[in-house]
């Protein structure tokens, strides 16, 4: 009998601690890592990493798979970049609780939030479920390729308790605040990893209206904070517009020094933020010195929209004429978009932009021209001001918006435009560089299986590496020693994911063999594959040559093997040889 079943031998072994690199041998028994350095014994399968990355499988702990995870076992395109770990129901959205008649409510929120088509999630989620230990019952029915843990969602449960009555500036009893309290603490005894919620006038329904979060008080947060402190574990995680007479650094701060538990919020760069980051961050460090565990949660580039014709935004979106076009087949779109009349006739138009909170951003969707770019085959997603289409369509001698429609149009309508509106206000990611030092702040944000039709930043892990560690010219990078341990061993640990995020004997054995001169991000396209034909941006990696998760090897080349073996994490996970080994 073999000693081992995998053996990966001569690769050059970032181990996810942050220790620098080495060159050795890693081998899987049983689904565990059973040996690291000089590995001696034989095994059923040899992989030869000379020259390769070895490095554990990326864990990424803010997605919105809440409806994609119960009919997809590929899970992609998180599966396709490395990830082995999702953490989903961020944002307050998923789909459990769900009360039978609030179905096509909770989708309308999804599909508004998180850009996930209503009509996929409405064909593809079976709904054989109603609370939300049953929801993670139908979750461990399904094998895939990486494991899956997620959150108790704040929308589904005020919608769960309050039924009728959820609507914006809704005020719950202190009866139904009690119920809410409950139903987390259940779901959180049953396997959630914590409860999210949403309070950014961004994230709204696909009605218009703003999420249940938003209006809620600090005492309904804290009380619900405080059922999950009694069960004794689970990370509170926030998305918030951080508006000065929220105080939300006080209950947050108060709330985690209570209940001992972690706090999580979204961190953006953002010139509308009532408090810029510096702000956020000193705040987070005085309730930290003062007992609180609140963590920050940071994008590694610009957060946006990625605009096409078929895409959920474009330019033009606003203009009269589009809206003849917006409701045909697409074979007939492209045929107009290719009349140089229609063109003529949309260009001589003005945008008629709506009244919304949100005005700004769809300004800069329509006529911000030094703020978006043209992403070409080797696009650079710190674009410098002279690639924006300002200055680009200059150079040609043509008008901002000519120049943006003939690339949109180009190649039978499949050009993209990148426009960063969070992350990027001073034209350059420096303000990152620092932060990757933080303990206090992790690499996150991806929000992979959402935001289909605007952005694929599931690529984020695979960013990190080509952009911030090798290829990076405007500033400085990142070692790829803490590249891998702040996306492995730093997002495991803040869900208390003991279990995996290092190479250390006792470890999940999830892993990447990754060929560093060849990793590289492909061209985005959308795809119509969701359930009901639904579209979403996707985007490949060269470089992965092989993804394994608990021992098997799930992608080979960057093609999936067909194994399945990931499941659902319910609660945290402890590993008792791993925390010898550490």
């Amino acid at each position: 009998m073999p000693s081992h079943d995998l053996i990966i031998r001569n690769g050059t072994i970032v181990d996810g601690t942050g220790r620098p690199r080495f060159t050795g041998d890693v081998a899987v028994k049983d689904g565990l890592i059973s040996a690291v350095g000089t590995v001696s014994g034989d095994a059923a399968h040899q992989i030869d990493a000379k020259g390769m990355i070895v490095a554990p499988g990326w864990v990424d702990i803010h997605t919105h798979y809440d409806g994609q995870a119960t009919w997809d076992a590929e899970m992609a395109p998180s599966s396709w970049h490395g990830v082995t770990t999702v953490v989903m129901g961020n944002c307050g959205v998923g789909f459990a609780p769900a009360a039978p008649a609030r179905h096509e409510w909770l989708i309308n929120l999804m599909e508004g939030v998180e850009d996930i088509p209503g009509t996929a999630l409405a064909e593809g989620m079976k709904w054989n479920w109603e609370t939300f230990p049953e929801y993670l019952d139908a979750l461990e029915a399904m094998p895939r390729t990486v494991d899956v843990g997620t959150h108790v969602p704040h929308g589904a449960v005020r919608a769960y308790v309050l039924g009728d009555r959820e609507k914006p500036g809704a005020v719950p009893t202190s009866d139904d605040i009690a119920k809410m309290a409950e139903i987390v603490a259940d779901g959180v005894r049953a396997g959630a990893l914590g409860f999210s919620t949403s309070r950014t006038v961004l994230h709204r329904a696909a009605d218009g209206e703003v999420v249940p979060g938003t209006t809620a008080t600090a005492e309904e947060l804290v009380e619900i904070g405080r059922a999950m402190g009694r069960v004794g574990h689970g990370v509170f995680e926030i998305a918030s517009d951080m508006k000065r007479e929220w105080n939300e650094f006080e209950w947050m701060g108060a709330m985690s020094r209570e209940t001992g538990l972690p706090v999580t919020f979204a961190m953006l760069q953002s010139i509308a933020k009532d408090l810029p980051m510096e702000e956020q961050i000193a705040e987070m460090e005085r309730h930290n010195a003062h007992g609180a565990n609140i963590v920050a949660q940071i994008a590694l580039r610009g957060n946006g929209i990625v605009m096409a014709w078929r895409g959920t935004v474009h330019p033009f979106l606003f203009r009269p004429s589009w809206a003849e076009l917006a409701l045909l087949p697409w074979e007939q779109q492209l045929a107009q978009l290719k009349d140089p009349a229609f063109k003529a006739k949309l260009l001589a138009e003005p945008s008629v932009l709506p009244e919304s909170e949100v005005v700004g951003v769809l300004r800069t969707v329509a006529e911000g021209w030094t703020m978006q770019f043209e992403m070409d085959d080797d696009f650079d997603y710190e674009p410098q001001a002279g690639a924006s289409i300002a200055v680009r369509a200059a150079a040609k001698g043509v008008s901002p918006d000519e120049y943006a429609y003939d690339l949109l149009t180009a190649e039978d309508g499949t050009g993209f435009i990148y426009l960063p509106i969070l992350n990027y206000a001073d034209g350059n990611l420096d303000f990152l560089e620092a932060l990757q030092e933080r303990d206090d702040c992790v690499n996150s944000l991806s929000d992979g299986g959402a935001h289909c039709g605007t952005i694929c930043d599931a690529a984020s892990p695979t960013f990190m590496l080509q952009h911030w560690v090798r290829d990076r010219q405007r500033g400085a990078r990142i070692s790829l020693e803490t590249a891998v341990k702040r996306q492995c061993h730093d997002t495991a640990r803040l869900y208390g994911l003991d279990d995996r995020g290092v190479l250390l004997p006792g470890a999940l054995a999830d892993i990447n063999v990754i060929d560093m001169e060849r990793l590289k991000l492909g061209k985005p396209w959308l795809a119509f594959d969701l359930p009901a034909g639904g579209k979403r941006l996707l985007q490949k990696a060269e470089g992965y040559l092989y993804t394994i998760k608990s021992g098997e090897v799930t992608f080979q080349d960057g093609a999936w093997t067909g194994a399945v073996p990931g499941g659902l994490i319910r609660g945290p996970q402890r590993a008792e040889a791993l925390e010898a080994a550490e």
